[in-house]
């Protein structure tokens, strides 16, 4: 099929063997790309009860149909794998350019399998693979692999971990293009645990576009709509902290809070103006929405190399900690993004430490808005020194020691800056989430009114948990055809919450590609198909009702301004939970009934 090479690259780090994986081309047009593709592979290959960071784990790189094309928020890719977190398979995106080069490499994605000896990494260049030594790029931060890959192999992108994943830190993650992160599960470690320190791809190859009239056509009407999104750019994803703060939904002192009385002083106003150097940008894509900033913070610098804080960052290592020092915040992102950590799991944990010093559970005197101390702390995760090695096992063992009952998380995955309080679809999509609590799942509830095509008649109020059941079902198989595309969030669903609603213009860019037809009832076929796919595959990894969860603090309602009293009392929730069941066509213990795995052409993973 157009669109597709139709095949992955495999690789075996244990025997040290490459092949190609070829893909059937119903499951190109049952599944699309993304999440789907590679959710497939997972159920295929991946045995029940892996050690996430054992050789019999796979960690798959995906994309789709529109990667290579150089369409807006096409610069976008999937990982998955089993989390070593959540303990069951997630998933993982990340922007960039290395999507791009995947698009263009021969392969439409690539299988590692196994675990090697001593380190490696993978290059994959123009349909030409190999495992090469990796010793003198072990240890070494992850600009300065890319660096040295890039001359080493004469361009391409690179996807690396630092040494937080070599350390097997749970919260690891995986960095392509120097500051982009497949963040939340943990993927560092599993590639850290394989002796996987990086994967190079360097492609020229083009995809057969099916119908390059009709594409251009599509890709022209795309840009016209994301007009709101390209000036939205300017203060990029931080210029969401003031509103939020306004709203009163900014996560603050571990979602004690819904104000932060420094969050101007952490704003992407703030950021613009001071230290602000560049606006930075993905394969194609006209918002510009990424930050390169350029400053220092107690003697040390702030290189414009590893970008700039994304909004979950400002919020998670600012207003979550107390923290208004934005230098600071400036700094601690980029060690995160040298170390490989994911940014909104290290601000959670060392909230929850701050909250656990204030309560005198700990010996460790760490006070809130410490900007050093939360420096420090980076650092000692990362190489797992002192106090740093106990917090790198993760928020659930942390608290399961300390005590207390305010770890923010859902399924060991670390909540999101996005108060679930004052936005309920996320309340209810945090805690019944396959991959944990994700604000990348749902549709947040911020806009008017349901596009006439999604055939959705609730009425939309986000104080409100009446009708998110239905609300969080449709939006949710939404974001999963995004993430099955792959396109990016905000050229797809945050631009529909801006004001400009793109998917009829996606699905016909995928038909010029392709050459398939997508109307609107199969993008959200494909999305549910897709979203219970992975579902499925968490169920066979021990996760049901037992996990739909929220931490107790949320019961508690925001402390002041509007929306004041809002909360999240346990028996509305689950009773809410057990509605979404039903209309998911799940059981009472959220497990996927045959009937809805053969209504979902599924039968064969039941």
């Amino acid at each position: 099929m157009d669109g597709f090479f139709g095949k992955f690259l495999d690789v075996d780090l244990s025997d040290r063997k490459i092949d190609d994986y070829p893909l059937k081309e119903k499951w190109l047009d049952k599944y699309i790309g993304g999440r789907g593709i590679a959710g497939k592979i997972i159920s295929e290959e991946l045995k029940q009860g892996a050690d996430p960071l054992g050789p019999e784990n796979i960690i798959i790189f995906g994309t789709g149909p529109l990667q290579g094309t150089g369409i807006p928020g096409a610069g976008r890719h999937v990982v998955m794998a089993k989390s070593p977190k959540t303990g069951a398979v997630s998933d993982s995106f990340a922007g960039g350019f290395f999507a791009h080069e995947i698009g263009k490499s021969g392969y439409d994605g690539i299988i590692i399998r196994g675990t090697a000896e001593t380190p490696k990494y993978v290059s994959l260049r123009n349909g030409e693979a190999e495992i090469n030594d990796a010793n003198d790029l072990w240890g070494i931060g992850v600009a300065d692999v890319d660096q040295k890959l890039k001359e080493r192999h004469d361009g391409g992108r690179v996807s690396s971990i630092g040494i937080g994943g070599e350390n097997l830190v749970r919260f690891a993650c995986i960095i392509n293009d120097r500051n982009r992160a497949a963040g939340r599960p943990g993927f560092g470690a599993v590639m850290g645990s394989k002796k996987l320190k990086a994967v190079h791809v360097k492609g020229k190859m083009d995809k057969e576009i099916q119908n390059k009239k009709k594409f251009e056509k599509n890709r022209k009407k795309l840009i016209e709509k994301l007009e709101t999104m390209i000036q939205w750019g300017k203060y990029g994803t931080a210029g969401g902290v003031q509103p939020f703060n306004e709203m009163n939904t900014l996560p603050t002192k571990n979602f004690q809070k819904g104000k932060f009385d420094g969050a101007g002083d952490i704003s992407g106003e703030r950021m613009y103006e001071d230290i602000l150097e560049e606006r930075d940008t993905c394969a194609g894509c006209p918002i510009r929405c990424k930050r390169v900033v350029k400053t220092s913070f107690s003697g040390n610098d702030v290189e414009e190399k590893y970008g700039g804080p994304e909004y979950e960052t400002v919020a998670a290592l600012g207003s979550f900690c107390l923290n208004d020092n934005l230098d600071s915040i400036a700094l601690a992102n980029q060690k995160c993004n040298k170390y490989g950590l994911d940014t909104i799991s290290v601000g959670v944990i060392i909230a929850y430490l701050m909250e656990a010093s204030e309560k005198d559970l700990i010996d460790h005197d760490i006070t809130w808005g410490d900007a050093d101390a939360i420096i420090e702390l980076i650092d000692k995760i990362a190489h797992r020194e002192d106090i740093g090695d106990f917090l790198a096992q993760g928020i659930d063992k942390v608290a399961e020691d300390i005590g207390g009952d305010f770890a923010m998380e859902v399924k060991n995955q670390e909540i999101p800056m996005h108060d679930p309080r004052a936005k309920k679809s996320l309340a209810l999509s945090y805690a019944t989430s396959p991959r944990g609590a994700t604000h990348l799942e749902v549709v947040q509830d911020l806009f008017d009114e349901n596009p006439e095509e999604l055939d959705i008649e609730v009425e939309i109020n986000r104080h409100d948990l009446e009708n998110k059941p239905e609300f969080c079902k449709v939006y949710e198989d939404l974001v999963s055809f995004s993430n099955s595309a792959i396109t990016c969030a905000y050229v797809s669903w945050v631009s529909f919450i801006e004001g400009g609603y793109t998917y009829p213009e996606i699905r016909g860019l995928i038909e010029s590609v392709t050459g398939m037809e997508v109307t609107a009832e199969k993008m959200m076929e494909v999305g549910e198909r897709n979203f219970n796919l992975l579902k499925a595959l968490t169920i066979r990894d021990g996760l049901d009702s037992k996990d739909d969860y929220l931490p107790d603090r949320f019961q508690n309602p925001i402390p002041e301004g509007d929306p004041v009293k809002e909360k999240i009392p346990k028996e509305d929730l689950e009773d809410k939970i057990y509605e979404y069941y039903k209309i998911r066509g799940w059981d009472g213990d959220g497990r996927l009934t045959e009937k809805k795995l053969k209504e979902l052409g599924l039968e064969d993973i039941a």
